[in-house]
């Protein structure tokens, strides 16, 4: 799909990848964009249209929904990153982690389906991870609930491909925002160039969008086996 001329709603549009989406979208012509946060007075992009929104608050949602009825393009970046561990972590914590990435992105998307129909059929893009594909130990109720919204990403892709709605999943590694600000020793990809990547791929129609090397290398190894994601055993 064309951003130009599109309308856009980004959940988490107030600062990190959000906020750079948004940027990004005004940038490219989008004739509005609507920037959804809990405290909409934090969003700061010049241009935008705040929007206050809960993702795993129903209510928040539908209102929310109701307010922009003339999206085109969908854009599910809202989410946490808690330090859960897979066997001391808290299961209120997991619950957590799977009502925000899995049902409240689902929610959300949901409620524009319809919306997203009406106007054409628009696209959806889902900030996924490479951590939808491995797991790490003190990571654990973010990865597995990343695994889960990948699945439900490729469930709504065939389910909407028949009102013409495209659904791209963004797969990205580790970036240089709040949410990892105090992960040290890892190499951090500038949300502004993953943005730009991410939109890109969105206009090219492509269904899946690995951004960096990281998802890269993760994904090439995929189909290699359990080893070659865990090293670990492999030396086993």
């Amino acid at each position: 799909m064309a951003l130009n001329d599109s309308v856009a709603f980004v959940t988490g549009g107030n600062r990190g990848l959000g906020a750079q989406f948004v940027r990004a979208l005004l940038e490219a012509g989008a004739s509005k964009v609507y920037a959804a946060a809990r405290d909409p007075r934090t969003v700061t992009a010049e241009g935008a249209v705040p929007v206050r929104l809960d993702i795993t608050d129903h209510a928040s949602v539908l209102a929310a929904a109701e307010q922009a009825q003339d999206v085109t393009l969908l854009i599910n970046n809202a989410g946490i990153l808690t330090p859960t561990s897979v066997l001391e972590g808290d299961l209120d914590t997991y619950r957590l982690e799977y009502d925000t990435h899995v049902l409240g992105t689902l929610d959300v998307t949901r409620a524009f389906v319809p919306t997203l129909a009406r106007n054409g059929g628009g696209a959806i893009l889902n900030v996924l991870s490479v951590l939808s594909w491995a797991s790490v130990p003190y990571q654990a109720a973010y990865c597995a609930a990343k695994a889960a919204e990948w699945s439900v990403t490729n469930s709504l892709r065939v389910e909407l491909a028949g009102q013409k709605t495209q659904v791209t999943a963004l797969h990205v590694g580790y970036m240089d925002t709040d949410m990892i600000a105090g992960l040290d020793g890892v190499e951090k990809a500038d949300p502004a160039d993953i943005a730009k990547i991410a939109l890109e791929g969105v206009e090219r129609g492509q269904l899946e969008v690995v951004a960096d090397a990281f998802p890269q290398q993760i994904k090439a190894g995929l189909s290699l086996g359990v080893e070659a994601l865990y090293p670990q055993f492999a030396q086993a």
